[in-house]
């Protein structure tokens, strides 16, 4: 009798448990989600100085989205990493599609002469060359042009109320409430990615508060379908993040035999002219310009020697603001050249890397850091201060510095 009763005790407990999320209905969910609102988000949003009218006007007749990616509804847990789709972990050939690039460059070129009026004043107002503007412009929305369909309340509100990083979301999300409390935009017309990045520019509700500027003068700073605007907001953008005007993001370079590849990042950064110095051209053949002789450069070789080598001004890492990605800085900067002078594909060819799993770096991080090695994060991506520590630890273990991890040096590196 002991032991049913034991038994029943058990089973009785376990039926009282919360259902795993497997289990839970989507209208459970949905009913969660709207008692959140009420009873979690709007507090915050209210502290923070949305008025009651627009928090009702955002949310009104507001469902979770569940066909956006990311989502951990209430109970489960994330889905275990997936191996890496990155553009550092596949092929960095792709990422700089010639096809696109053309296609960009062609568009570009074209909106450079019919909107020069406005780059000009652009330019004069912010002191960032219109080519960059146009290369962002170009590479987030295809110059305007792509489909943003998504209303951004209810993609935030799906984020921050069930995703991998909802305090993030949740910022966005309250920013997003403040546009509408502003009157810039109403719920309806704020459109945006899968991501919430709204508008030609793809700005996050915090950017558009922080840089989105009126340029065309109408009282409404509209980065949807106002073109002078979303162009100025961009330069804003920049211009605040630290743009150096008169300079431009960099050049690519041919680096000789003898002068190591582990050299690079902005925290190592020295005058052009000691770079030219030491033997590095660029690889147009021209001289770097005179001006920048005595201005700070950085060496970059984002697939070491395997790939194309830059030296860049401060300028790129600006670039990188918009998207942390030395690739992305790349392509922005590639594309704004041939917008700008023609140019094309880079010279350097991008050799067979990429192919190292996550866990690999991670591993090969976690050996150079037990060498006494600077690394930055410890998170399986190659960044600068990992390849520029194995090209070190290449150099002093007499082998020839490559400045990225592959596949021959994982038995070596323990």
């Amino acid at each position: 009798m002991l032991r049913r009763s034991a038994i029943a005790t058990v089973l009785l407990l376990i039926a009282l448990l919360p259902l795993p999320a497997a289990a839970q209905s989507k209208p459970d969910v949905e009913r969660q989600f709207q008692a959140w609102l009420q009873n979690d988000l709007w507090p915050e949003a209210s502290k923070s100085g949305v008025s009651q009218k627009a928090f009702d006007a955002a949310f009104d007749g507001i469902r979770l989205n569940w066909d956006l990616p990311d989502l951990v509804p209430p109970g489960s847990t994330p889905k275990k990493e997936q191996k890496q789709s990155q553009a550092e972990f596949s092929s960095p050939g792709a990422y700089f599609s010639e096809k696109r690039l053309q296609g960009l460059a062609a568009s570009g070129r074209t909106l450079a002469k019919s909107h020069a009026g406005t780059l000009r004043k652009v330019e004069q107002a912010y002191g960032v060359p219109g080519e960059v503007i146009l290369a962002i412009w170009g590479r987030e929305s295809g110059y305007g042009r792509a489909d943003i369909p998504h209303p951004a309340i209810e993609v935030l509100a799906t984020k921050a109320f069930m995703s991998t990083r909802k305090d993030m979301f949740r910022r966005e999300l309250v920013a997003a409430l403040h546009i509408v409390d502003g009157g810039d935009r109403t719920p309806a017309q704020l459109k945006g990615s899968w991501a919430g990045a709204m508008g030609q520019p793809q700005f996050m509700p915090t950017s558009y508060l922080k840089y989105a500027v009126d340029f065309d003068g109408d009282g409404v700073r509209d980065i949807w379908d106002s073109v002078p605007d979303s162009l100025a907001s961009i330069a804003n953008y920049l211009r605040k993040k630290g743009w150096e005007a008169g300079r431009g993001w960099g050049y690519e370079v041919r680096i000789p035999d003898g002068v190591s590849c582990a050299q690079e990042g902005p925290d190592l950064a020295r005058p052009i002219g000691k770079w030219s110095s030491r033997g590095i051209e660029r690889v147009s053949g021209k001289a770097f310009p005179k001006a920048e002789a005595g201005a700070s450069g950085m060496m970059l070789v984002p697939a070491g020697t395997h790939g194309p080598e830059f030296i860049v001004t401060p300028n790129f890492y600006v670039i990188k603001e918009y998207n942390n990605s030395d690739l992305y800085a790349l392509f922005i900067g590639n594309l704004a050249d041939r917008i700008a002078y023609g140019s094309g594909a880079f010279s350097g060819k991008w050799g067979d890397v990429g192919k190292m799993l996550r866990s690999d770096v991670l591993a090969m991080q976690k050996a150079l850091v037990a060498k006494g090695y600077d690394v930055g994060k410890v998170d399986g991506l190659p960044g600068y201060k990992t390849r520029r520590s194995l090209g070190d630890w290449q150099e002093k273990s007499g082998l020839k510095p490559t400045c990225y991890p592959d596949a021959s040096l994982k038995a070596k590196l323990r």
